[in-house]
């Protein structure tokens, strides 16, 4: 007879979320109670297994001059000692739970510490982490403490009878991979370390081991209750309301309430007979009734971001320098909201939160994603043995930031698929704390949440959704329960690369019903590492740039901002689009349409100004007197009489809404919103196809029409004026693919960049059919322009003009040949100037770049640029810097000379020091060599739009720029 003895499993291994570790408590940033900041320099050694080595190096004596240093907080990834990986779904592990691979880089860490001479004598003390990946086993001189895994959740040990008043060992072991890793596939980088703080933290005899801060707001009656539970008990004070509690005893006293919009913090002091802590109290309520989600007794709409933990230097070692940027540059682009996916942020965070005002759906570190390529196989969150480890997260997530005014949601955590710790989770939030909505959006059936959220419903079925029409699919029971709940978009517009588009189309939804309560943009930041390239550039690297064996490329880069955190296109297309303000206008008619859009903010704090632009030019100015509209109210105001204008000058008005005093956020002075609307009909400054002043006239093998010169063979400018034209116009059809041309790969119907490439649209190919001169003084060329390998194509009729001024024009005519079955990249004409005419000015839009679903933020106007500024430096090189609605564009050198094209209709504009093709090759930034000889320009009459293809749907029906007939033209003049 035998038996089979099962060896247990490693720590790392185990599902168990660790042992040893003291239950949660809230993060207390303010304390009279003796803290040491153990952050700094400390002693390193990597192994490239997890038993590679014993643990004698925990043991005091142990010999450690040998060791290499590292920061904490830090990754070891980032100092030298492997490498990050990047994946967005697949594990880079066979997935085989709770089991990791033998290769587990394991990071042991040395600390030795004195205590202050102040340090305190009698009470306990504890240990504190804020956050480790993936698991860590913990000495404090020779002793172990415990083991933990939750990588961005606190853990704390007792260490009281441990310490000594100098030579302290701490040691902590870190292992990249292990069971809990399975639990954080959260599209994200995989970054091992010590990456937040460790500190040792006195406990007095007394010393609060918990509190809850319970601030709710009656709206009918404008009064707020508060009641602080503690552990031990004390007393609480609220000088600026005069009270002076018991801890466990409420009072009902009028307040001004917390929400995003109006921040309003009450400081206050919960005193034990051990310790004395500072609070914030924000008094608010949170219910979902009638179907919506409301705070305070209204509807709020989500104006929000995803927010990914980045550094481009540190990784997820974010400071609080750092976080205040994020969130100051939030609030000025009118985002009222973040989701922190996928995991709790710093504490302090959230602080910041309740300082600045942003409504917060904090989210478990919870994600099981690439178990969805199994069909859901061994799921951790529908297997019971798991439960103890998600109810672990849950809970420390909870404990530690339950006092926040700022958090209206708790997330049960991300793309987990269904199971019943999800709803383990859910029951024991609810019953910790009643007081705040539960999110989950993995789950259709919405068994374990108060909201019905989604993940890149396309327009047409958010317009669905918030008429809470009957879905067609599913079982109708549940159906009617998920109609009836509040809806968000947890996750739409990806803002990867040039995007997203859309954006919109989806707020014009989101404020035409009411039960759809707004979205999270994904995401905030790109999560590209700094490098220096041989040049001195710098620029960021992505997935596979690390020789990862599976990597999911650039799509960690899919923020609003770029690594070093400057705006994005996007982030000031989604300012413009989520404005607060609607402002309206009938120029003709002299009057504006003011509407507040707030939630809860009146209009008094903001001054409001017009201004009134002849031919993109400011002829006169002034100030609005706006009432403080209460929310969701309108005022219709007459404007002034206009200043008088050239005529036949294209005029209109713009209005601005601006901080009327400085914030904690923005200046003085700082634009909320704006509108532009025409007062008079667009008249001068285009070009016309112009009446021939000038005859063509051969000259050997030229032909000379005006201040033209064209090749007699070909037909093609070879300069205007005696400027060169280094490369002469033609039509051009190619774009180089945005990350949302190319496409998701799940999505392969309108995956256009590669449909594009495959059709060769990359290729295409100029044949020249005839080169005329005609009785009316026009030169004509005929040609045909098609890819090779196919039967399609554009035939494309070039005219040309000149007059007596000097001026030479260009009439294009573009008529289909074959079946076409996809559309175009771009419809228009592209030509090459020397490289002195660098600088750029333009009447049209600006100063950023559009694209027929990205052009809210565009304003008409003059702009002037450098040909360098033009461009907009994707992580990943795309297309990109095209200005739109452009009546007229000056490109010049320095001594002022240079071209000036005018075009009818307004087109798009765009030149760059490198081509398309280039552009299209190019993986980073530093692979775009400038040209010394050329400057290449775009002029294009049609672009196909952006959409947000990339995770999302593709380019709306009214955006597409589908293959027809076309007919525009330019007119050229020399300058100098």
């Amino acid at each position: 007879m035998s038996s089979t003895q099962h060896t247990p499993l490693p720590y790392y291994e185990d599902v168990s979320p660790g042992a040893g570790a003291l239950p949660p408590r809230p993060w207390t940033p303010s304390s009279d109670a003796a803290r040491l900041s153990l952050n700094g320099t400390w002693s390193f050694r990597l192994s490239p297994t997890a038993t590679a080595e014993d643990d004698s190096f925990a043991r005091p004596g142990y010999d450690a001059r040998g060791w290499d240093e590292l920061p904490v907080p830090g990754h070891w990834v980032l100092h030298g000692h492997g490498a990050p990986i990047y994946t967005n779904v697949l594990y880079p592990f066979p997935v085989d739970p709770p089991h990791v691979p033998a290769e587990n880089p394991t990071g042991d860490h040395l600390r030795v510490f004195d205590l202050p001479g102040d340090w305190p004598v009698g009470g306990e003390a504890v240990l504190r982490f804020e956050g480790v990946e993936s698991c860590a086993r913990v000495w404090l001189n020779g002793e172990e403490l415990g083991t933990f895994k939750g990588s961005r959740l606190p853990h704390e040990f007792e260490v009281g009878g441990l310490l000594e008043p100098s030579g302290n060992v701490l040691a902590v072991r870190v292992h990249q991979w292990s069971s809990g890793s399975y639990l954080e596939d959260q599209d994200q980088w995989w970054l091992p370390g010590i990456f937040r703080e460790v500190t040792l933290e006195h406990r007095p005899e007394g010393a609060l081991a918990d509190y809850f801060v319970h601030a709710s707001y009656d709206h009918t009656t404008g009064e707020g209750t508060l009641r602080i539970d503690s552990d031990p008990g004390g007393r609480v004070t609220v000088p600026e309301l005069g009270l002076d509690l018991a801890t466990g005893e409420s009072a009902t006293v009028p307040v001004e309430p917390w929400t995003a919009e109006t921040p309003r913090l009450y400081q206050a002091r919960l005193t034990t007979v051990g310790e004395s802590v500072s609070l914030h109290v924000g008094f608010r309520t949170v219910v979902v009734e009638d179907g919506l989600l409301k705070v305070n007794g209204r509807r709020v709409l989500f104006r929000g971001v995803n927010r990914h933990e980045f550094h481009p230097e540190n990784g997820r070692a974010v400071d609080l320098a750092t976080m205040r940027r994020d969130l100051v540059l939030m609030k000025r682009h009118n985002i009222n909201a973040v989701r922190t996916s996928h995991y709790p942020p710093h504490p302090a965070f959230l602080g910041l939160c309740d300082e600045l005002g942003l409504w917060v759906i904090d989210e478990c570190d919870l994600e099981t994603h690439g178990f969805g390529v199994l069909d859901w196989r061994n799921n951790p969150v529908d297997d019971d043995r798991w439960t103890p480890a998600l109810l672990d997260r849950a809970e420390r997530m909870v404990e530690r930031d339950k006092n926040h005014p700022s958090i209206v949601m708790w997330s049960l955590g991300n793309e987990c698929g269904t199971g019943r710790g999800l709803s383990a989770m859910a029951d024991w939030i609810r019953e910790r704390d009643p007081s705040r909505v539960i999110h989950y959006e993995g789950d259709l059936s919405c068994a374990d949440t108060d909201v019905y959220s989604r993940m890149y419903a396309p327009h047409e079925e958010v317009d669905q959704i918030g008429r809470r029409a009957e879905a067609p699919w599913g079982d109708p029971e549940l159906d009617a329960k998920r109609r009836a709940l509040p809806f968000i978009q947890c996750e739409y517009a990806h803002a990867m690369g040039n995007g997203p588009g859309g954006l919109g189309e989806y707020q014009r939804l989101f404020e035409a019903h009411e039960r759809c309560q707004g979205g999270f943009v994904w995401e905030w930041i790109d999560h590209g590492f700094t490098r220096r390239a041989p040049d001195g550039r710098f620029y960021h690297v992505y997935g596979g740039d690390f020789g990862e064996e599976l990597h999911d490329g650039n799509f960690v880069c899919d923020g609003l901002v770029f690594p070093d955190r400057t705006p994005s296109p996007g982030l000031i297309e989604y300012k413009k689009v989520i404005e607060p303000v609607r402002i309206e206008g009938d120029g003709a008619d002299g009057t504006v349409r003011i509407t507040n859009g707030h939630d809860f903010a009146d209009l008094s704090p903001l001054v409001f100004s017009w201004s009134y632009e002849a031919q993109g030019e400011a002829i006169g100015s002034g100030e609005l007197a706006v009432p403080p509209l209460p929310p969701g109210e309108s005022a219709e105001l007459k404007l002034p009489a206009p200043p008088a204008a050239e005529a036949g000058a294209e005029t209109r008005w713009t209005v601005e809404a601006r901080l009327a005093a400085a914030t904690a956020w923005a200046e003085a002075g700082h634009t909320v919103a704006w509108a532009q609307f025409p007062a008079t009909a667009p008249g001068t400054g285009r070009a016309r196809a112009l009446a021939s002043g000038k005859a063509p006239r051969r000259d050997g093998d030229r032909i000379v029409l005006g201040p033209g010169v064209f090749d007699a063979a070909t037909g093609a400018l070879t300069s205007l004026g005696g400027l060169p034209v280094t490369e002469p116009p033609r039509l051009d059809i190619w774009r180089a693919p945005t990350d949302n041309d190319n496409g998701a790969s799940w999505q392969p119907d309108e995956r256009w960049g590669l449909i594009w490439r495959r059709f060769g649209l990359h290729r295409v190919r100029h044949r020249t059919d005839a080169v005329e001169t005609t009785p009316d003084g026009a030169l004509t060329v005929r040609t045909r322009v098609a890819p090779a390998a196919v039967d399609f194509g554009l035939e494309t009729v070039y005219r040309w003009t000149a007059d007596e001024d000097g001026r030479l024009s260009l009439a294009v005519s573009v008529t289909p040949l074959g079946e076409w079955t996809c559309p175009l990249p771009r419809l228009g004409l592209r030509l090459g100037v020397p490289a002195a005419l660098g600088e750029a000015e333009w009447f049209g839009g600006g100063p950023g770049e559009a694209y027929p679903d990205t052009r809210a933020a565009a304003r008409v106007g003059r702009w002037a640029l450098s040909v360098d500024e033009l461009q907009t430096p994707y992580v990943r090189p795309q297309e990109n810097g095209a200005r739109i609605d452009v009546r007229w564009v000056r490109l010049t050198a320095p001594d002022g000379s240079g071209v000036r094209i005018e075009g009818d209709p307004a087109f798009w504009f765009t030149a760059r020091r490198w081509t398309t093709e280039q552009l299209d090759a190019a993986e980073h930034t530093p692979d775009l060599e400038a040209s010394n000889e050329t400057v290449w320009v775009n002029l294009d009459h049609g672009q196909q739009g952006i959409g947000t293809q990339s995770c999302g749907p593709g380019v709306l029906d009214e955006h597409r720029l589908d293959v027809a007939p076309a007919e525009f033209s330019f007119t050229f003049s020399r300058l100098g």
